[in-house]
């Protein structure tokens, strides 16, 4: 039987991921946002614009959601007028962004309280990634809910991963991008000595690098198409404001367990600082001029 699919937050990566929902899952796709742009382009790849989130609940039997962090997915949820009371018994409501993990637990009985299933779904890699559907995907919920919507996180990730329970999704998450950013720290740190001391040529010092045991997927990416030449774009790349979001929900998550974050707490100062000297909507690789220009 044929399911309509709904989709709300087409950003830079929610768009794309729509795209690839649309062209590979062979269901009927309704989207909203609030630009007209994204909803225009995604019409030419049929995807039907919805006017409203009323108007899209009323239409989807699953709905996906990638929103830029906990104020949005609360205010489009549990908001007035919100998909908590929107939603009916036999819905499926699935949060793609990245929140805490509380947030997810919340979610799901709210939900739960209307007969509607819920599974927090966030997202990692590259906007490119987005585009090309490889995302990696890491799943909170249900066994039974997870086999059933992995077919159509499919369509937008390579590495599809059931993480457990609610919220286990947002916990993998927060904690990769707390290791990511620790690590372009580490390579912005080891980029200014090389260029201050002049003790070794950056470009050799990364190369070199990512021949040892210090090589990652960070080294070859943030490090070597960001940090080494020193851009840091603002359009359609990861900003400064977003992973101090991140890390606060990280530190957030640590402290409800009792356990004390030193090195990713210094990694949000950096940040904020970064933030501070003009470099919130750059992508977050702007640390190293923070760290070069103290």
């Amino acid at each position: 039987m044929a399911t309509t699919l709904g989709f709300i937050g087409l950003g830079v990566m929610g768009e794309a991921m729509c795209r690839n929902l649309a062209k590979k899952s062979g269901e009927t796709v309704v989207a909203h946002d609030t630009r007209r742009a994204p909803l225009e382009a995604l019409g030419r790849d049929g995807v039907t614009a919805a006017p409203s989130t009323g108007d899209l609940v009323a239409r989807a039997e699953v709905i996906f959601l990638c929103l830029p962090g906990e104020p949005q997915v609360r205010a489009v949820c549990l908001g007035a007028g919100g998909l908590a009371s929107l939603v009916r018994a036999g819905q499926t409501v699935v949060d793609m962004s990245t929140c805490p993990v509380a947030l997810a637990r919340e979610l799901a009985v709210a939900f739960a309280a209307r007969g509607a299933q819920f599974a927090d779904a966030p997202v990692a890699r590259t906007a490119q990634a987005a585009r090309d559907g490889t995302l990696s995907i890491m799943v909170g919920g249900e066994a039974a809910l997870f086999a059933r919507l992995r077919p159509y996180l499919a369509c937008m990730g390579a590495e599809i991963t059931h993480c457990g329970a609610v919220g286990a999704g947002q916990a993998v998450k927060l904690m990769n991008n707390m290791v990511v950013a620790q690590t372009v720290v580490a390579l912005a740190e080891a980029l200014a000595v090389a260029r201050a001391s002049g003790a070794v040529d950056p470009g050799v010092l990364l190369e070199t690098l990512a021949k040892g045991s210090a090589d990652s997927f960070v080294l070859r990416n943030h490090g070597m198409k960001s940090l080494l030449p020193d851009r840091h774009p603002t359009e359609g790349a990861f900003p400064t404001s977003y992973i101090i979001k991140d890390l606060a929900y990280a530190l957030g998550l640590a402290e409800s367990a009792g356990v004390t974050l030193e090195q990713a707490q210094t990694t949000k100062r950096l940040m904020e600082r970064t933030a501070a000297a003009g470099y919130a909507d750059h992508y977050y690789t702007a640390v190293l001029r923070v760290i070069e220009k103290p």
